[in-house]
């Protein structure tokens, strides 16, 4: 058995001999432990023996320390998520079912007006009118000549109706615009949430690598530490158990 392990030595914390085995030096503890010790016993040096049950204790308050610090963050990234959320309280609409509860009478028509005015249909009825009317009149089929070349009163009749339907396809065009400004409100209003719920996301994505990960590494790691003294423990409970056995065993033969 290692001499050294046989070393008696006092605990900073309850003043009683140890082994050496039964305990660690601070220097051999991670900072925020040793920090820790040092806090409550201001007199401890690096060189300082803390027995194993008191150090026990200082690594499971370590670890429940590291799960608040955790907890509080995580609480703190969704209170702020919250706010966040409530604070853009604007409600996304239906661009189409707004438009189609407002729409009268007149704009519906201008509506129609102007789909069917863009359209090919429109363009072939339009030229049909235009050659029957030049036939008719140029050439006085059936004795009809009401409109004689040039065609003067054809041309009224295409001043006037052009000058009537390009103010009905305008208001269309009004229309349309105020849809569109419905969609880009919208639109912005869903990029400023989502941009809000990115940011929240990213805070947590950060808070996991930045802290809680190593938080998770440093608990696993204190757990091995207890594991290993767990077992150091035990190892050495059947090493006295054999010896004892032996010794047993040798008191019989004798």
């Amino acid at each position: 058995m290692n001499k050294d392990s046989q070393e008696q030595v006092k605990c900073l914390a309850d003043g009683k001999t140890y082994l050496r085995d039964e305990g660690v030096i601070l220097k051999e503890l991670a900072q925020p432990i040793s920090n820790a010790i040092k806090q409550d016993y201001p007199k401890a040096k690096m060189s300082s023996f803390i027995c194993a049950n008191h150090l026990l204790e200082y690594r499971m308050n370590r670890v429940d320390s590291l799960i608040n610090s955790d907890l509080r963050q995580s609480q703190k990234i969704n209170r702020k998520l919250t706010k966040a959320l409530k604070d853009d309280n604007y409600e996304i609409t239906d661009v189409n079912v707004s438009l189609s509860q407002s729409t009268t009478f007149g704009q519906k028509v201008s509506d129609a007006v102007a789909k069917f005015g863009g359209s090919w249909t429109f363009i072939f009825i339009f030229i049909a009118i235009l050659l029957t009317w030049m036939l008719i009149n140029g050439l006085a089929i059936f004795g009809i000549h009401f409109d004689p070349y040039p065609y003067i009163l054809l041309n009224l009749f295409l001043s006037c109706f052009s000058a009537i339907q390009a103010p009905i396809i305008m208001m269309s065009q009004n229309r349309s615009a105020q849809r569109d400004r419905l969609d880009a409100e919208n639109d912005f209003h869903v990029n400023l949430k989502s941009e809000h719920e990115l940011r929240i996301l990213h805070a947590k994505l950060d808070h996991l690598t930045q802290n809680q990960m190593p938080h998770d590494l440093e608990i696993e790691k204190l757990q091995l530490q207890i594991l290993g003294e767990v077992r150091s423990e035990l190892t050495n409970l059947r090493n006295e158990n054999i010896k004892l056995k032996a010794q047993l065993k040798q008191q019989k033969q004798n």
